[in-house]
């Protein structure tokens, strides 16, 4: 089992003389099929905490290792490397491209790759959509959908070329509950089907109570609860 496993990493700001202290010696481990929720207040640290996973920021210290790969050896080479191959991203906004097709966003994600398998990636598309519903949606245009729908592709497109882990930050935050709950249960069981880990940043401890594991971040600690 393929495993993301971060060890010791702070990470501190500094603004107009004042320090904060946002994560302190945080230890994780991320393991596919397995789904991890962290929640806390707003500005305690869980986005920080995402982005560091996904070497899209750097901790002031601390390692993260894929396996028996240092992601962070050698200027972050490896990060950059195989980020693609690692992770998918999904947040609170859909982040779509309005003049993109729900087939054609999700599609780009295998032009950004140059991998130019048509045929084996549009069956990809295809079963991702129809399990989250929306196979139906695949030529209509982003603002021709309702939020959930928005949400259903955002989804689609950051798992669909099979990456190992996919981090969320609050994405189902600006749903309604009824909206939230069917997304949040598709994306678990997507998760354990597909054998993606998932670390979910959010603020609905009714969703995190449904993942595997659940941690608070407080004062820059993250806690296992």
């Amino acid at each position: 089992m393929n495993k993301l496993l971060a060890s010791s990493l702070s990470k501190t700001y500094y603004s107009a003389g004042h320090k904060l202290e946002v994560l302190k010696n945080v230890n994780i481990t991320l393991a596919q099929g397995k789904t991890i929720g962290v929640i806390g207040s707003s500005g305690s640290g869980k986005t920080t905490l995402l982005q560091i996973l996904a070497g899209l920021e750097f901790s002031d210290k601390g390692d993260i290792f894929y396996n028996d790969i240092d992601l962070l050896a050698n200027g972050a080479k490896k990060f950059n490397s195989m980020r693609s191959q690692l992770f998918g991203f999904a947040y609170q906004f859909h982040y779509l491209l309005d003049d993109l097709t729900v087939y054609e966003n999700c599609n780009l994600v295998f032009r950004i790759a140059n991998n130019k398998n048509k045929l084996k990636n549009s069956e990809k598309i295809m079963t991702i959509l129809r399990d989250l519903g929306i196979d139906q949606l695949k030529d209509s245009y982003p603002f021709m959908l309702s939020g959930g729908e928005r949400q259903r592709a955002a989804i689609a497109r950051a798992i669909v070329h099979e990456p190992m882990f996919v981090l969320m930050d609050e994405p189902t935050g600006n749903l309604d509950q009824d909206n939230a709950e069917v997304i949040q249960d598709l994306t678990i069981k997507l998760a354990k089907n597909l054998n993606i880990g998932i670390v979910v940043a959010t603020h609905d401890l009714k969703y995190a109570g449904k993942l595997d594991s659940v941690f608070r971040i407080e004062s820059g600690e993250l806690k296992s609860i």
